[in-house]
């Protein structure tokens, strides 16, 4: 009986464990995904724009991966927003990037909130 106790203690402490980690990925990817996304906005040229939207991109993604529901949906449509804002900068149209950069910061924050 003692056995069974410890194995139910201690499978329900690993699937603790993995929701938490689970969990924290999800905060780090979206704050990174939001810091990467605000750098872009103040970058002053395309070059630079594509750079910090390409990283904003990966985290944005990846956090849409475990995300579920509207924070989701906010996620995804950031980073179409980003692939715009990448799809623009490497055209040269600053401004354009910078107007998708902002669409996709009002998404992150809604997916983060």
């Amino acid at each position: 009986m003692v056995n069974k106790m410890k194995k139910i203690t201690l499978i329900c402490s690993s699937l603790l464990l993995a929701t938490s980690s689970a969990v924290f990925a999800v905060e780090n990817h979206g704050k990174a995904a939001l810091d990467r996304a605000n750098a872009a906005a103040k970058a002053s040229d395309a070059k630079e724009i594509v750079k910090q939207a390409s990283a904003a991109l990966e985290h944005s993604l990846a956090s849409a991966i475990v995300l579920k529901g509207a924070p989701q949906k906010h996620m995804e449509s950031a980073s179409n927003h980003l692939e715009e804002a990448i799809n623009a900068g490497n055209l040269g149209q600053a401004d354009q990037a910078k107007t998708h950069v902002n669409a996709a910061i009002t998404e992150i924050q809604g997916a983060n909130s």
